[in-house]
């Protein structure tokens, strides 16, 4: 896919932050697709910080669980920011969706989306093997959904500490 980027990295890592400077440094019209939802009190909060951080530059788009459609609505005029695949992931397994579908399905839509999209993912499986049997259907699933977007997208880069590390380069 010509048009993806894909970015992963740890918790808190900076992956969000990079990720919008790419888009910024594009000159297209920056489009942050936002699948967090505020449940609680601390997330709420991160969305809030996420939001002073980006400026009013952005055009905003919250879609926890529908990406095909916004993402078919965007032109070559767009860069997205799709912000981020692990909130995507946890939506549709509380929902008990059929993660392979809905990946397949994202990933079309990102195929024949027309802006350039820059895709964001937590890492992971550098950690603990989580204690319970969600925990580590969700650490597989979500290592999983990365691996079939590092193989689609034409970038990928890991992001520790707020430093970029370069996985895949255009050929």
């Amino acid at each position: 896919m010509n048009n993806l980027t894909f970015i992963l990295g740890g918790a808190s890592s900076g992956k969000s932050a990079y990720a919008e400077r790419i888009a910024l440094s594009s000159g297209q019209i920056p489009v942050y697709l936002a699948t967090g939802q505020a449940h609680d009190g601390e997330m709420t909060e991160k969305i809030s910080r996420h939001q002073a951080r980006r400026g009013a530059e952005w055009q905003l788009i919250e879609a926890p669980l529908n990406l095909a459609a916004p993402l078919s609505t965007l032109s070559q005029k767009h860069v997205v920011l799709l912000d981020c695949l692990t909130l995507w992931l946890s939506n549709h397994m509380a929902l008990n969706y059929n993660i392979e579908d809905e990946t397949s399905a994202l990933l079309h839509a990102i195929s024949t989306c027309k802006a350039k999209v820059i895709a964001v993912s937590n890492e992971l499986g550098l950690g603990l093997v989580p204690s319970s049997q969600l925990g580590r259907a969700f650490r597989d699933a979500q290592g999983l959904l990365n691996q079939r977007f590092a193989e689609s997208a034409t970038t990928v880069t890991f992001v520790a500490a707020g430093l970029p590390l370069s996985l895949k380069a255009p050929t």
